[in-house]
């Protein structure tokens, strides 16, 4: 009998974070966030990147906080223990996981390495240059202490971090690397980011606080996938996932919108697979049991909510929620053909069209793919931090 190959490695919601280190080591700090996704496994392997020399790594599994062990292995071994597309050439970080990856869940880990790279990180006279062919989808980028940003080649935010350095930050949306340049300079006086918390001046649209506009998009990890059903039912499925890591933490609330009702609510933790506690409750129950939602609530608005071990401090739990919603205003039939109007705030969100239906018009720019078992997907990512008012029309295929 033949012996069976490892399954193919996959992973998802892959950050990168990269600090600059002093100018002219030609050295920067990476923070690599990575979810391992392969059921069953019990190693993740991370690509050394050619052209460049790693020192000072340290693996944390994310959902603990404690350390992971590691070792560097040669693309051969990778392929034979765990990722057999690895390349030959390559070296690998093979990482222990502190529980093989769950069946429908996940496992969350960080990278901390240091990498030595004199064509990515060079001076220019006196300026210094980040020079970078970027892959992963979601990235930041920190300037050295005291360096003012010149010039950035592909659109992203800018803001300053809690220790006053200038951070580049954004996520690429297109099907191709990112191929990132960034110029800086000296000469950015020492400075405290103080951002007011007030809601901002009076316009068409509320704003949101100064502090809320400016967080790092990129690195926000709530995501959302819905399925609408037959769209004479008005109903879809969906599932979002979302990262909880404040200390004290022990209930998720899903105050369900104006117009929708919620059915079948539940949840998984999905770095072990566990089934959570789920209620629907009314904004009435909420003020009887003494939760707070984070927001103003109804008495008669519903709110479903998912109980979970509480965070420690260091720690973080990842959920995943799953709700069926019979909205008529806003997923309709409009003649033959389907209609979907739905603001999305979140990072990043998906429509999967019902079997045997086709996109004939978005009002916002998606990638569309096709899932295996045949339907569409419509794919947004909202780099914005605002909601984006995304309308989909669709119609049946012909036989």
């Amino acid at each position: 009998m033949l012996a069976q190959s490892p399954p193919r490695q996959t992973q998802e919601d892959d950050y990168t974070r990269y600090e600059l280190l002093a100018p002219g080591t030609a050295k920067f700090r990476i923070l690599y966030e990575v979810t391992a996704t392969t059921a069953g496994a019990p190693f993740f392997f991370n690509a050394i990147r050619r052209g460049s020399v790693a020192t000072d790594e340290h693996v944390t599994d994310m959902m603990t906080g404690q350390p992971l062990k590691w070792e560097v292995v040669s693309g051969a071994q990778a392929r034979a223990e765990g990722h057999p597309a690895a390349d030959l050439e390559t070296e690998w970080l093979k990482v222990h996981l502190a529980r093989p990856v769950p069946k429908g869940g996940e496992a969350r880990v960080l990278i901390d390495k240091t990498y030595l790279d004199a064509k990515s990180y060079f001076r220019d006279g006196d300026t210094i240059v980040f020079d970078r062919s970027l892959g992963i989808r979601r990235n930041a980028v920190v300037l050295p202490a005291g360096y003012r940003l010149i010039s950035c080649n592909v659109p992203s935010q800018v803001m300053v971090t809690a220790d006053g350095r200038i951070m580049i930050t954004f996520m690429n949306t297109s099907a191709a690397a990112a191929p990132l340049v960034i110029r800086a300079k000296p000469g950015l006086p020492a400075l405290t980011p103080m951002l007011p918390t007030a809601r901002g001046a009076a316009a068409t649209a509320s704003l949101a606080s100064q502090a809320a506009r400016l967080s790092d998009r990129a690195h926000q990890d709530r995501e959302i996938v819905y399925f609408p059903n037959d769209p004479a039912t008005h109903s879809f499925s969906l599932y979002h996932d979302y990262t909880e890591s404040r200390p004290g933490v022990g209930h998720y609330f899903n105050v369900v919108r104006a117009g929708s009702t919620v059915s079948n609510p539940s949840a998984v933790l999905l770095d072990t697979g566990a089934t959570l506690k789920v209620e629907t409750l009314t904004g009435a129950d909420l003020k009887r049991r003494g939760l707070d939602a984070g927001e103003p609530v109804a008495d008669l608005t519903q709110v479903v909510v998912i109980s979970f071990p509480v965070v420690k401090a260091g720690q973080s739990v990842r959920l995943r929620i799953t709700e069926t919603y019979t909205d008529p205003g806003r997923y309709l039939l409009d003649g033959d053909e389907l209609v979907w109007d739905r603001a999305f705030g979140r990072p990043r969100n998906a429509v999967v069209l019902p079997a045997g239906w086709t996109v004939t018009a978005s009002s916002i720019p998606a990638a569309i793919s096709q899932d295996a078992d045949g339907r569409q997907r419509l794919y947004f990512a909202n780099a914005r931090n605002d909601d984006i008012q995304v309308l989909i029309r669709a119609r049946r295929v012909k036989e």
